[in-house]
């Protein structure tokens, strides 16, 4: 049970992210981000993901001790914290957003998982225990893909947020973009190893298998479509991978279709296999699952220039990752001039790895990607970073240092 305590620090929590909504310089931010997404902004936006490290920066504020309190804290704190302690372009919300509780299950199956931890409990890595080895001895263990929406435990989280602050922040159930990563099932399913030998040894049957997979995102999709699920994605709401949904070009209030919202697909688990293969095994599902969205966010650490021919077809394309492992220069030839975002993922290890940052590095870093960039629409998302050695100035001076960048080396 919430105990008065707990009530008021939430409270005071929701007073903070209101606070927070109204300054000025979120106020003006959000009109950067609506610029920006619509290729009209002035400057690259930058966002620190925080999440891979919040047992460094969340985790050590928190004061409830009740679980639902506890959530309700750590969520009310993510409402505002970059923006607050980091300076970089998250903005707050003026409403205490609550997502749907979903699961999608691909061919009926939960996929376990392993882990493992360091001394200090943090999660080092993880194994998937697969299902499928050999996929046509296994081809029986595909079955019916299953998935839902839990509306009562939804319902019940956004009932007791309500409770505790809706008289401060309004409540209301939101929805991130829709998401689809068809390889990552596979690989959770059968493993990498698994996935490509099928590729070459059943090449119909996994085509087949891509097929299936196909089908049921869209058949999830019309789930949520004819179930009344569906939410805005035209707000703050997350765009994967990374950044925000800001656009005049979707509704706003309300939508009835997937062609009215924001999507996100990636390939990661791909990057051994030709671009001949990419197109001939893997881009098909993609095309037909990515042409549901009404706008498009592709791309995550895989290096997407490298089967850019097929990406770029994709239809109603806005942004696209460019990771470490991606061609930059020749993306930004590609995406100069575009109404397509570039959207870069710098090297985490400059922020993750080591005591202090290498601060000339970083900026050598930074002024590759202004060069490559120069002439297209570019946003930084920093992502992948699991330590700042628990020393938030770290951020603070990255997030700096970026800014300084873009002020003295920007050429739009």
């Amino acid at each position: 049970m919430i105990s008065s305590a707990e009530r008021q620090r939430l409270r005071q929590l929701a007073e903070k992210q209101l606070e927070v909504f109204h300054s000025e310089k979120n106020q003006r931010r959000v009109q950067e981000w609506m610029l920006h997404n619509a290729c009209k902004g002035q400057r690259p936006m930058i966002h620190v993901e925080t999440d891979t490290f919040e047992s460094e920066t969340i985790t050590p504020l928190l004061q409830c001790q009740d679980p639902v309190a506890r959530r309700l804290e750590a969520d009310l704190l993510r409402g505002f914290y970059n923006i607050t302690e980091f300076d970089d372009d998250w903005v707050t919300p003026d409403y205490f957003g609550v997502q749907w509780e979903t699961w999608f299950h691909p061919f009926g199956h939960k996929v376990s998982v392993e882990t493992a931890t360091d001394l200090n409990g943090n999660s080092i890595g993880h194994h998937f225990n697969t299902i499928i080895e050999d996929l046509e001895d296994d081809w029986d263990k595909l079955g019916a893909v299953d998935f839902g929406v839990n509306v009562k435990a939804t319902e019940n989280y956004a009932d007791a947020a309500r409770e505790c602050f809706g008289d401060i922040l309004p409540v209301k159930i939101i929805m991130n973009s829709l998401g689809a990563v068809p390889t990552q099932q596979v690989v959770h399913l059968m493993g990498m190893e698994n996935m490509c030998f099928a590729m070459y040894d059943y090449p119909e049957l996994f085509k087949k298998m891509m097929d299936r997979i196909a089908d049921d995102y869209l058949a999830w999709f019309d789930y949520l479509t004819k179930g009344g699920f569906l939410r805005p994605t035209a707000g703050f709401e997350l765009l994967n991978q990374g950044s925000k949904c800001f656009t005049d070009q979707l509704p706003a209030d309300a939508v009835t279709s997937p062609r009215q919202m924001w999507g996100f697909m990636d390939s990661q688990e791909t990057v051994s296999i030709s671009p001949e293969m990419f197109h001939e095994f893997i881009f098909p599902c993609y095309q037909r699952i990515g042409a549901a969205f009404g706008r498009l966010s592709y791309g995550c650490c895989e290096p997407v220039s490298a089967v850019w021919q097929d990406v770029r077809t994709l239809e109603n394309l806005r942004k696209v990752s460019v990771s470490p492992w991606c061609d930059e220069a020749f993306m930004g030839e590609q995406l100069r001039g575009t109404q397509i975002i570039y959207h870069r993922k710098p090297s985490p290890n400059f922020l993750g790895v080591g005591q202090t940052l290498d601060e000339e590095a970083l900026r050598q870093h930074f002024r590759t990607t202004l060069e490559a960039a120069r002439g297209c629409t570019l946003e930084f998302t920093q992502r992948d970073v699991y330590t700042i050695a628990n020393d938030p100035d770290k951020v603070r001076r990255y997030v700096a240092i970026l800014r300084e960048e873009i002020a003295n080396h920007w050429q739009p």
